[in-house]
């Protein structure tokens, strides 16, 4: 992305800016924190037909930004039976770069349900969520690189503007597997 990695990190890191570009998040709530204790939060995503699931994470680890970059590691987890994840982890990393800042991400998770709740993940929801992730990180870009509020490009404002020349996100514009290092 082209932009100050400061800016990058602020729009990653607060919640009341992340919810805004973030497919997978309709809401994402810090809780109050004890001194020396990680940042928690409180996530949800409305599903539709009045219902949202809710689930809950921790910061395990920062790296503010700086001259090498930035990182941010979390857990996550949710109780809500209504969800298919049951915890996971993952993490940002922020590396400078001549042309403006690679953001990467990765992350995992466990699901619940037994052998269905996996060969769901498998076949729909893993595939759902990384094109989610691709979609809104590209979402995140038009806003820092172009100015274009994410509110702008809601996934249902889409259905209006096919074949206009707007600039909406792509989960196609972002890679979604690792580089191979070394490959040619």
């Amino acid at each position: 992305m082209r932009a100050p990695l400061e800016e990058l990190w602020r729009r990653t890191q607060d919640p009341s800016e992340h919810s805004r570009w973030d497919l997978r998040f309709t809401d994402i709530e810090y809780l109050p924190r004890a001194e020396g204790q990680p940042q928690r939060f409180v996530y949800r995503t409305r599903i539709g037909f009045g219902l949202a699931i809710e689930g809950e994470g921790e910061t395990v680890g920062e790296r503010p930004p700086g001259e090498s970059g930035g990182s941010s590691a979390l857990r996550f987890w949710s109780d809500d039976p209504r969800s298919l994840i049951r915890e996971g982890s993952g993490y940002w990393r922020y590396q400078p770069r001549e042309d403006g800042i690679l953001f990467l991400t990765r992350y995992d998770y466990r699901v619940r349900f037994g052998a269905p709740g996996r060969l769901l993940d498998q076949l729909l929801f893993r595939p759902l969520i990384g094109w989610a992730t691709a979609w809104s990180f590209d979402r995140l870009r038009l806003w820092i690189e172009r100015g274009v509020e994410p509110e702008r490009t809601a996934p249902w404002k889409l259905l209006g503007a096919v074949g206009g020349r707007r600039p909406w996100p792509g989960a196609r514009r972002c890679r979604r597997t690792p580089s191979q290092r070394g490959a040619s």
